[in-house]
């Protein structure tokens, strides 16, 4: 129980503390006039109340990831705790600072277009791939994932049916204006979401605590798969520490926020909410399946139970079986509504990130229904292709996908960092960035749907990957210095300017 409550109050005091000195670092202007009230256009740019959007960002970047991967997580053992607060406060809530205060800045453009103006074109049309990959993806993903869900709780003839009803749902929330659909309703949605995740850390502190795991069990790794705790539990537990995804829904949010003061809350604040519904999670599947007259305690309880069950999809009974049993029926049912509910909801939002990302590309304006329609048409298409491919491939290169993008995202906010003189703020996403490069290029040598090198040649791997970083930190320093000249220059040029 300790462990979990120190790692609750970090995550809080993270908020406050180191929140405020990213604020600080990327230097907000209260009396900037914000994209929705510049020029609202009654579809995406639109005012918004500051508590509506937080909710709805907390929603968009929500889905099944601090949830479905805390719990895989914790099969790694205490260590995914630390990973979800340190993640969190130093990876995560910076990147959904950065990306969301970025896309503010500029004119709530999509992330390819950040990256394009941070760091050039080339890659920007790279990010641009990566991002429409990773956002169809998710979306299958999301429709599956739910649909499977709603057949177990309300069974149809097939279970297709929640399919077709969850695709014609994104279908509206994807071509409608944004306060329509997604400002109206996803509010209400995030606070059941917030309610099983409180609901459960109440059980569970009240009755249950006695077997939860703690650090002081040992940080050492849990897993029987065989799978290394680096960099694997660092991209299970994606949305609940730092998630490349969570990039391509702040735009959404930053063409609603009516003042800059507002960010702080709304991305590194939502990112926090994340951090802590995930922390409830990975600790209520590492205590619930304890069985002390068995002599299985916490998460060796957990890796009893999917023993039990080979092939299922692990995650989903776990949920099932915590929210039923702990907040009973009526509990059960919102928790269990509240996992079905954020999948979908992000599921949708990431499709209309996808639609305003290619529409930045072309510089389509999307107020013209029709000039929406020409972008959604192909997504619809390539989403519902995808749903008949199996949720475990989809799922394994969303997650690689969705780091990389981190990755990308990190680097334009270090390099934006530095070239606006912010002292040595450019630090505190310079080292999350060398760090998720590290685990992205690493996981694809290990991983089993990349060249998944066996145990004793792992270590190329993590060479290959030092390497990169390496690479890219003496790429930073050569460009660091040439900046630095060629401010010089400049001044040089100015000042004799001047003279004459």
């Amino acid at each position: 129980m300790y462990s979990f409550i120190i790692a609750l109050v970090v995550l809080i005091l993270g908020y406050i503390f180191y929140g405020r000195l990213v604020e600080r670092v990327f230097g907000i202007d209260p009396n900037a006039k914000t994209p929705a009230v510049e020029h609202p256009d009654g579809v995406d740019y639109v005012p918004m109340s500051g508590w509506r959007v937080f909710l709805v960002q907390f929603l968009n970047i929500a889905g099944l990831g601090p949830i479905f991967g805390a719990i895989m997580g914790i099969f790694f053992g205490p260590s995914a705790f630390l990973w979800i607060v340190f993640g969190t406060i130093f990876g995560g809530g910076v990147h959904d600072y950065m990306s969301g205060m970025l896309s503010l800045r500029k004119n709530g453009a999509s992330m390819p277009e950040v990256v394009s103006d941070e760091i050039g074109k080339g890659l920007g049309f790279v990010v641009r791939i990566f991002v429409l990959v990773l956002l169809v993806l998710l979306t299958t993903t999301f429709m599956t994932g739910p649909a499977a869900l709603l057949q177990n709780m309300c069974p149809l003839p097939s279970w297709y049916i929640w399919l077709g009803i969850i695709f014609l749902y994104y279908t509206l929330a994807t071509l409608l204006p944004v306060d329509k659909l997604i400002g109206r309703f996803y509010p209400i949605f995030g606070a059941v979401l917030l309610f099983m995740g409180l609901g459960i850390m109440v059980i569970m502190l009240g009755w249950h605590s006695a077997e939860m795991p703690e650090l002081t069990d040992g940080l050492y790794n849990r897993q029987t798969n065989g799978l290394p705790l680096f960099p694997m539990m660092f991209v299970s537990i994606a949305c609940g520490a730092i998630s490349g995804f969570h990039s391509t829904q702040s735009p959404l949010m930053a063409r609603c926020l009516t003042n800059e003061r507002q960010g702080r809350w709304i991305f590194y604040g939502a990112m926090v909410a994340e951090g802590i519904l995930a922390l409830i999670w990975a600790a209520a599947a590492g205590t619930f399946f304890a069985v002390p007259e068995q002599g299985l305690y916490g998460i060796d309880g957990l890796q009893a139970f999917a023993a039990q069950h080979p092939g299922e999809n692990i995650a989903a009974l776990v949920v099932d079986t915590i929210s039923k049993t702990w907040l009973g029926k009526v509990g059960g049912f919102l928790a269990v509504l509240g996992v079905v509910v954020a999948p979908i909801t992000s599921g949708d939002t990431a499709l209309r990130s996808a639609r305003l990302t290619v529409a930045d590309f072309l510089h389509l304006n999307q107020k013209p229904i029709r000039n929406r329609l020409v972008i959604a048409l192909p997504l619809f298409a390539a989403v519902f292709g995808m749903a008949f491919v199996d949720f475990n491939i989809v799922w394994r290169y969303f997650s690689w996908t969705n780091q990389t993008i981190s990755v990308f995202i990190l680097w334009s906010a270090t390099l934006y960092l530095y070239s606006r003189k912010k002292n040595h703020g450019y630090l505190m996403t310079l080292i999350p960035a060398l760090f998720m490069t590290m685990v992205s290029i690493s996981y694809i040598f290990i991983a089993p749907e990349g060249f998944e090198l066996d145990p004793e040649h792992r270590w190329i791997g993590y060479v290959v990957a030092a390497l990169v970083c390496d690479g890219l930190l003496l790429a930073f320093v050569s460009w660091t210095k040439y900046h630095s000249l060629h401010h010089i220059d400049q001044l040089k040029a100015l000042l004799k300017k001047h003279k004459h």
